[in-house]
């Protein structure tokens, strides 16, 4: 069953205040610290939560005015109650994870989640007593059998990186929900244009808001999503470690974010257009979208999504060296990290983010040396594709 995504007039006007203070058609940036209060008596009756304004705040840690405006929109776009800002999004994974658990508690990752919160998992919470279970993307039967008394959530990616697997939110949240487990989605490369976790049961959604929400690589941000009990147990987490967001970086946010419908329709279209020129070029051995048919997760994908993203990775042939000329012979694409903005992007995984890892490392963890990931930008399809396909050609017989 489809659900109900977000439009562009969304993007422009969901969430946003219909009358802001001074009249200010965009919103202004709350550059303080600190909170003032007229008297004895205005401070106490805050502290007994009998303030006129509910979103009145102390200082400056516990929450912000252009956060609380970019939090709000953000929930509304995602369907949720509420929503949270950080710092970035890895704080935003964490602060979760610190609000939801405590020593002795179990934890279940798909294994294909970004490495650094992998990384998180095994390397930080294991040392606070927390264990953990990884198991294959996709692999319910797999999540059924890995589930503890103590287990308190389990977290995957939709779709993950850099492999775009997709798994069925709905069979997630339902086995889940029946083992009282919550669930947690890093929904950054669907965005809440291309998907809709919230409206298939899922508990939490992340995102990182450096990617799409912003759209510009130009700020780092993180998000979380979800029922105003959860939120308020991870807002009194983020009060207590200091990861809220800048409020000139949610302001940056907050303007990318009315153009997110637009930008993802176009990244949508030029994913689309180069996974299919990609799979029919001579050079390229696989590639990894969701919108194509040879996808392992085409039909789950096709089910619930929108859109299948403007992410594409994808294996040439003649391994590391023909990998690293076809980065190399691109002339739109910047060599960069990361995805989602304006600009096209590409990389080789097995340099960018696994440097340090020899080839048999690499395979230990399923990373080709000829894997390429490009991110699409908003220039014209015909521009990105012609660029990708031109240094394909240069390969000649390599």
């Amino acid at each position: 069953m489809k659900t109900a995504l977000p439009n562009s007039t969304d993007a422009v006007h969901a969430g946003v205040l219909r009358q802001r203070p001074s009249h200010t058609l965009a919103p202004a940036i709350a550059q303080t610290a600190t909170y003032t209060f007229a008297n004895t008596a205005d401070l106490e009756r805050y502290f007994a939560g009998g303030d006129a304004d509910p979103e009145r705040q102390e200082y400056g840690r516990y929450g912000n005015p252009t956060v609380r405006e970019v939090e709000q929109r953000i929930a509304a776009l995602d369907r949720a109650e509420d929503a949270l800002l950080f710092a970035s999004g890895m704080a935003a994974v964490t602060t979760t994870a610190f609000a939801l658990l405590k020593a002795g508690d179990h934890v279940i990752l798909f294994r294909d989640v970004y490495r650094r919160t992998r990384q998180f998992v095994i390397n930080v919470l294991s040392r606070l007593g927390v264990e953990h279970t990884l198991i294959d993307p996709g692999a319910f039967d797999q999540l059924e059998a890995a589930i503890r008394p103590r287990t308190r959530f389990a977290l995957s990616e939709s779709p993950t990186n850099p492999y775009l697997h997709c798994i069925d939110l709905s069979r997630f949240a339902e086995i889940c929900k029946k083992a009282r487990v919550k669930t947690v989605v890093d929904a950054t490369f669907a965005t809440p244009f291309n998907s809709d976790p919230i409206g298939r049961g899922i508990d939490l959604v992340v995102h990182s808001a450096s990617k799409y929400l912003s759209g510009h690589n130009d700020v780092l941000g993180g998000a979380v999503s979800g029922s105003s009990a959860l939120i308020s147990l991870i807002r009194d987490m983020r009060s207590v470690l200091g990861s809220i967001m800048d409020p000139h970086a949610a302001a940056l946010i907050g303007r990318g974010m009315k153009t997110l419908a637009l930008r993802v329709e176009r990244q949508n279209a030029t994913g689309l257009a180069v996974a299919r020129a990609l799979e029919a070029h001579p050079a390229v051995e696989r590639v990894f979208y969701p919108g194509l048919p040879s996808h392992p997760d085409h039909k789950v994908a096709a089910e619930q999504m929108r859109g299948f993203g403007g992410v594409v990775s994808f294996t040439v042939r003649g391994g590391r060296e023909a990998a690293s000329r076809v980065v190399d012979g691109t002339r739109i694409a910047a060599i960069a990290p990361s995805f989602g903005g304006v600009e096209t992007l590409i990389e080789q995984p097995c340099i960018m983010s696994f440097h340090e890892l020899s080839d048999e490392q690499l395979a230990a963890i399923g990373i080709s040396p000829a894997l390429i990931r490009l991110s699409v930008g908003i220039e014209e399809t015909e521009d990105v594709v012609r660029d990708v396909l031109g240094a394909l050609d240069a390969l000649g017989g390599a």
